[in-house]
C-alpha cells in the first residue's frame, strides 16, 4: 500500500485525507491547525509536527494549500518537501495555483529525480466529503499510474489531461465557465425577479432550452435557490480563481473581457461582505444592488 504524506487539511484537504485513511492508506498528516491534525489522527493517521515528518517514510506527498505562495513555500522552500525528499518519491499538488508555479515545481522535481503530479479538484467540498470529487491530472503516464489508486480513493471521476501542468490549466478553463456562469445566472434571475416572474416557471423554460447550464440546474437548485448560502465554494475563492485565470490568459496573450467583468462583480460582492458565502450567493448580492427580491423556491428561504 502506498504510504502518503498529506499537507493541508482545510475544507477540501481534510475530507480527502480522511477518505485515504478510511481506504487503508498509511498517512502522515500536517497542517498549521493542530485541531485538523488531531481529527485525522482520530481516524488513524499519523500526526506530524512539520513537513520533514510528512516526507519521511512517504512514497507520495500530497499538498492541498490555499495559493501558489504556500505551495512554493511548502514544496520548494528551504525546509520544504524537496529539501527532505529522496529520488523516487513523488509530489502531488492538488491546490489551484498559477500554472507557472506548477511548471516551476515540475521542472525542479525532475532535476531532483522526483515525480511531480498536478491534480486540482473539481466539484464541491460536499463531494469531497462523500469521496465523489473529480480530478484533472497532469502527469507522466508512469506517475499517473502511481497516484491513480489514491485518486480513486478520494473521488469518482479522474481525467488524465496530459503532462504536468495540463491538469492545472484544465482546471482554470473549467472554473472560468463555472464562475462566469454564476454571474450570468445572477444577472438573469435578478432581471426575472424585477419582472415579477414566477421563479419555478422561469427555470422550467430555461432548463428546456440551450440557455440552461450546470450551475443553474444542479448547484443553484440545491444551494442559493433553497436559501442555503453556506459555502461549498466561496465567493472569495471564485474571485481568486478568476484572478488566476485572467493572469494566465494574459501570459498567453488571450483576451478574456467577460472574465474581467465577472471579477469586478465578485470584487464588489466581497466588498459588501459576501465573500464567505457560497459562490451561488452572488445572486443575492446582485439582487440587493438591483432592488430585486432574492430568488427562492416557494417555501424556501
Amino acid at each position: 500500500m502506498t504510504r502518503v504524506g498529506f499537507v493541508g487539511l482545510g475544507r477540501m484537504g481534510r475530507p480527502m485525507a480522511s477518505n485515504l485513511v478510511r481506504k487503508g492508506f498509511p498517512l502522515a498528516a500536517y497542517d498549521i491547525n493542530p485541531a485538523a491534525v488531531r481529527a485525522l489522527a482520530d481516524l488513524g493517521a499519523k500526526p506530524s509536527n512539520g513537513v520533514p515528518g510528512v516526507v519521511e517514510g512517504s512514497d507520495v506527498v500530497v499538498t492541498m494549500l490555499p495559493s501558489g505562495v504556500e505551495v512554493e513555500q511548502i514544496v520548494a522552500g528551504p525546509d520544504g518537501v524537496f529539501a527532505h525528499a529522496k529520488p523516487g518519491q513523488l509530489v502531488m499538488d492538488m491546490s489551484t495555483v498559477e500554472p507557472q508555479v506548477t511548471d516551476r515545481l515540475a521542472a525542479a522535481a525532475a532535476k531532483r529525480g522526483l515525480g511531480f503530479v498536478d491534480a486540482p479538484v473539481g466539484r464541491l467540498a460536499s463531494h469531497a466529503d462523500r469521496g465523489e470529487s473529480l480530478f484533472m491530472v497532469g502527469a507522466s503516464e508512469a506517475d499517473f499510474q502511481k497516484v491513480l489508486p489514491l485518486l480513486q480513493a478520494m473521488g469518482t471521476t479522474i481525467h488524465h489531461c496530459g503532462a504536468p501542468g495540463t491538469g492545472m490549466r484544465t482546471k482554470l478553463v473549467n472554473n472560468y465557465l463555472a464562475v462566469v456562469s454564476c454571474q450570468l445566472n445572477a444577472e438573469a434571475l435578478a432581471l426575472s425577479q424585477r419582472f415579477g416572474l414566477d421563479l419555478e416557471k422561469t427555470l422550467e423554460v430555461i432548463h428546456g432550452t440551450t440557455a440552461t447550464n450546470g450551475q443553474l440546474k444542479v448547484n443553484w437548485a440545491s444551494k442559493v435557490l433553497t436559501g442555503d448560502t453556506a459555502p461549498g465554494f466561496t465567493i472569495d475563492l471564485a474571485h481568486k480563481d478568476l484572478s488566476l485565470i485572467i493572469a494566465a490568459a494574459q501570459a498567453e496573450k488571450v483576451a478574456l473581457p467577460v472574465a474581467g467583468a465577472a471579477r469586478d462583480a465578485f470584487t464588489m460582492a466581497r466588498q459588501a461582505g459576501h465573500g464567505g458565502n457560497d459562490f451561488s450567493a452572488i445572486v443575492d448580492w446582485f439582487c440587493s444592488v438591483s432592488g430585486a427580491p432574492k430568488p427562492r423556491f416557494k417555501g424556501k428561504g
